[in-house]
């Protein structure tokens, strides 16, 4: 099944303007497919392989003059002598669109880009699908739950692999392994329950202390794992915003994962009745939109745009607040289907707070209408965008 994949279209724009385009993402996101889609015209190489990654490595200059130009570099960040390599190539050639790189690794890449191509370099970032994507493929479900449970990976969906099969394999073989190509971690079990205690805090203010207490660890080492897993693509954090309103504002970010069916499976939820609790089921809603608002962000390349939530020391809050260049919007998120007052109640009180900017309002909830309402926009979960 073909997918429209919206990042196509940025990719495109950019293709003639940089002599390199570099796409990012967490594994099996559907980098390789899409950019043998695009580049159908380009070779193939990836560093992954042995073979290739040792000639890149022991004979940088002969493979780079087979190599060198309209190549897809897929892992190019296994090498990372090649960077200085292709600085003086594409210096030389003039060419747009010379090399393209595919990265899973977003610190290793970005620092060997930073150091030898900054200004050279086009990135981009690819997630797993979104609600777009997946209505493009008319894979979209009524219900939301259902995409809780079976998250957003194209394998599930492509291959019909069941949520239950796919995350235990894909924390073994992927978040593991990336994982200890960034840190020296002694005892993997002890990771993996870290790795649980972040999924119960999903959606919740970040307190590094409480969590290394809990898991037994320094406060130190739950800083560098919580790095790891961001750079993994595994999790994010929303920031806070600041403004000088009269009530103290908390300072410390909130910690979500980019997949809820990750987020479910290191939850031991496994079964659609699980989900049926309020409690759990609105963390979950939350998470998935939250997440779905940072992926069309970085799928539409959307640069001048930015997330984040606000709250106050009294619990005054607003879900989502995203930055635009001439308007703010200001999001709450509900997995309720029925439409109160009370649920406008965070969004008129910083709408009262906030008098500078133009504010537009909106109640995302877990229905399929979509209303125009004097006190905010009212969305279904299928259609956020940024």
């Amino acid at each position: 099944m073909l997918v429209y994949r919206k990042i196509k279209d940025s990719i495109k724009q950019l293709i003639d303007k940089y002599p390199i385009i570099a796409l990012t993402g967490p594994r099996q996101s559907g980098k390789t497919t899409l950019l043998k889609f695009i580049f159908s015209d380009y070779r193939y190489v990836s560093l992954e392989n042995p073979d290739m990654r040792n000639f890149a490595e022991t004979d940088p200059q002969s493979f780079l003059k087979q190599y060198d130009k309209y190549v897809i570099f897929d892992e190019v960040q296994r090498v990372p002598h090649l960077f200085s390599y292709i600085q003086s190539i594409v210096d030389d050639s003039g060419i747009m669109g010379q090399f393209i790189f595919s990265g899973s690794q977003n610190f290793h890449l970005m620092q060997n880009i930073t150091q030898s191509l900054a200004g050279r370099v086009a990135i981009f970032r690819l997630f797993p699908f979104d609600f777009q994507e997946l209505k493009s493929a008319d894979w979209l479900q009524n219900d939301y739950t259902t995409h809780l449970l079976k998250g957003f990976y194209p394998a599930i969906y492509d291959r019909n692999i069941r949520a239950v099969d796919f995350y235990p394999n894909y924390i073994e073989t992927y978040i593991q392994r990336d994982v200890s190509e960034l840190l020296a971690i002694q005892d993997m079990s002890l990771f993996r329950k870290f790795l649980a205690l972040c999924a119960t805090r999903a959606g919740q203010i970040l307190n590094m202390s409480n969590l290394a207490k809990e898991c037994g660890i320094s406060s130190p080492t739950v800083k560098s794992w919580l790095s790891a897993l961001e750079n993994s693509y595994v999790i994010f954090f929303l920031q806070p915003y600041y403004k000088n309103f009269s009530k103290r504002v908390i300072k410390s970010p909130k910690l979500y994962f980019y997949d809820t069916g990750l987020l479910c499976n290191l939850l031991r939820i496994s079964d659609l009745s699980q989900i049926n609790d309020q409690t759990i089921k609105g963390a979950l809603f939350e998470n998935m939109v939250v997440s779905e608002y940072m992926k069309k962000k970085y799928h539409k390349n959307e640069r001048q745009t930015d997330l984040w939530f606000w709250r106050d020391s009294e619990g005054n809050e607003v879900d989502l607040l995203i930055e635009k260049p001439h308007e703010t919007e200001i999001v709450e998120i509900k997995s309720t289907q029925t439409i109160m007052s009370n649920l406008f109640k965070g969004l008129n009180y910083y709408a009262a707070l906030e008098t500078d900017t133009k504010l537009v309002k909106t109640l995302v909830y877990g229905g399929s209408e979509r209303q125009e309402r004097s006190v905010a926009r009212v969305l279904p979960w299928s259609e956020v965008d940024v």
